[in-house]
């Protein structure tokens, strides 16, 4: 952790729905006037999309094949480096990876599934915003959730989070459906072993949790909306929150609690109670340290 340079990390699986996080950090820092760096998990991935195929070819000696899961399949040691030199200098090292060709087309040279050069991150940053697989993974070898400020859980139910990812890698990444799916099935242990552990290193999850059917995600035709779905909303470290639970449910219509801190709520408003909550701690951590830049009609 930072007293300069704070670190908040958004920690979910592909496919888990972290975009719709982004959206309301995005509004947050807009709103407060804070300037973020923002880091994307997959530009950590060691291997370009050829490079990854070539090594799922070929499994270890215990029949086990990578995946992006996996430390193996990652710069993690590049990934914590940044976190520990930004926390203390407010410096450090970035790259995209191209996951389109819409996303490649601003880069001549590259094509998707590669990535771009690594380059200084831009200079007089707020905080360092992590949206990605290993916000708050510790293993033997690495301890990156050390170094977060504030960290967050995405993480829907198992099966949403499948169809979820077909949907998308199917209809955006040029991925045929039998493709996903093996996906799907190979990184299975690592998903156990590397990003569910880290859900209980989180400050608090939020769980999207379908109420249609959803037995079999791998022959669902539609995501499941919005109107079709709840969140549990699971504050596991009140003391680091201005606003409670209680509080919480008083500004959201049709929420109750389940238990002393979870929140179950339409999932409709999971952005507001986002913003809701996540904005005072925020700027708590940005005006602590002195930060925090005025708005323009503040001047």
């Amino acid at each position: 952790m930072s007293i300069e340079h704070p670190i908040v990390a958004v920690t979910g699986s592909s496919g888990a729905g972290t975009s719709t996080v982004r959206e309301a950090f995005e509004y947050i820092f807009t709103n407060i006037g804070v300037n973020p760096v923002v880091i994307e998990g997959d530009s950590f991935h060691k291997f370009t999309r050829a490079e990854m195929y070539d090594r799922i070819k070929v499994p270890d000696l215990f029949g086990r094949r990578m995946t992006h899961f996996s430390p193996d399949g990652n710069l993690l040691d590049r990934l914590e480096q940044l976190f520990s030199e930004y926390a203390k200098t407010g410096t450090g090292e970035k790259r995209i990876y191209l996951h389109s060709d819409e996303e490649a087309a601003p880069y001549p040279g590259y094509k998707r599934g590669e990535f771009t050069e690594w380059e200084p991150i831009p200079e007089a940053s707020d905080l360092l915003f992590y949206e990605g697989l290993h916000g708050g993974l510790v293993t033997e070898k690495y301890n990156i959730a050390q170094h977060v400020d504030l960290l967050i859980g995405v993480v829907p139910t198992t099966n949403l989070e499948w169809i979820q990812k077909i949907h998308r890698d199917s209809s955006e990444r040029g991925y045929s459906h039998e493709q996903v799916v093996t996906t799907i099935v190979r990184r299975m242990p690592d998903y156990a072993m590397y990003i569910s552990p880290q859900f209980s290193r989180t400050d608090v999850n939020f769980q999207r949790v379908p109420i249609v059917d959803t037995a079999n995600p791998f022959e669902i035709q539609e995501i499941p909306s919005f109107n079709e779905s709840l969140v549990i909303v699971n504050i596991r470290r009140p003391e680091k929150f201005t606003l409670g639970i209680d509080e919480l449910r008083e500004r959201i219509e049709n929420s109750f609690n389940i238990r002393p801190n979870q929140l179950v709520m339409p999932a409709e408003k999971m952005v507001f109670a986002m913003e809701t909550l996540l904005t005072p701690i925020i700027k708590m951590l940005v005006e602590k340290h002195s930060i925090v830049k005025p708005k323009a009609n503040q001047l």
